[in-house]
């Protein structure tokens, strides 16, 4: 199966140069690229947000095998979704999927459905692919959405990925795709999101997962994050680091209504 591009020409140039001249005017070049298990990237337009993944994705060494994890935004498709093979079309040219990782990891996190309505049209993770196959041209990668809020069953998720990864021999990069909070003032967004980054970068799934629904913090990947953390800390992170924050207020002006975009690296 193939899956075509749902938001080309939308969210990312359809222009195999133009897309090109983008992402490399957004990914911030780095002397000695650090060696990474996870990092989190926004998923929005790239004129909005790609400065931002630019700025993770050019900071550390992008490894031949991805996880990417992200939220399921429209309400189609089984709630904890993979795809087990295949290839997603972009400008670029087919990203396949890494059938046999695919496959370690549904047989080890039963949550999950192979479902491919549920990754049709959602944006989440193919917004990231061009990065990943401008910087990594050869890399293959697995995809999973989430629509479930439910603590238990993403810890469940962040445990059985934990245990593939910590049985694979070569490196494996896990993209976590969310943006922040949405449609607020920028300057209560900055707050609410600062109290996310906080859990985040403490790699704690628990008190994330806590202060995103006390606070009311409305960001789509949540689920995603939670999962990523506790995988993350099943493996040893104890830390993240913040690599960039911005609003879409920086690019439009707009500061009554932004949404937010944190970059974050975990070693």
């Amino acid at each position: 199966m193939i899956r075509s591009p749902a938001v080309a020409g939308r969210f990312y140039p359809s222009d195999t140069s133009a897309l090109a001249q983008e992402i490399d005017r957004y990914v911030t070049a780095t002397i000695g690229k650090s060696k990474a298990r996870a990092c989190l990237v926004p998923h929005a337009g790239y004129i909005y947000s790609g400065h931002v993944a630019g700025a993770v994705y050019g900071s550390i060494e992008i490894p031949p095998r991805c996880i990417l994890i992200g939220p399921r935004h429209f309400p189609r498709g089984a709630p904890m979704s993979i795809l087990i093979e295949g290839s997603w079309a972009t400008p670029f040219g087919e990203a396949r999927i890494h059938s046999t990782l695919a496959k370690c990891i549904a047989r080890e996190c039963p949550l999950l459905r192979e479902d491919p309505i549920a990754h049709q049209t959602e944006h989440s993770l193919e917004v990231q692919v061009p990065f990943l196959q401008r910087l990594a041209p050869d890399f293959l990668f697995v995809p999973i959405v989430l629509a479930s809020d439910r603590f238990g069953a993403l810890e469940d998720l962040g445990h059985g990925l934990a245990r593939v990864l910590a049985a694979q021999t070569e490196p494996c990069l896990l993209v976590i795709s969310s943006d922040m909070n949405h449609y607020e003032s920028d300057d209560l967004t900055r707050v609410k999101d600062r109290k996310a980054i906080d859990r985040i970068l403490a790699v704690d799934p628990q008190g994330f997962y806590e202060t995103v629904r006390n606070e009311e913090i409305s960001m789509c990947g949540y689920g995603a994050t939670v999962t990523a953390l506790v995988a993350i800390k099943d493996l040893g992170s104890t830390e993240g680091k913040l690599v960039r924050y911005a609003t879409s207020g920086d690019v439009s002006g707009d500061r009554n209504e932004v949404v937010g975009y944190a970059g974050i690296v975990f070693p």
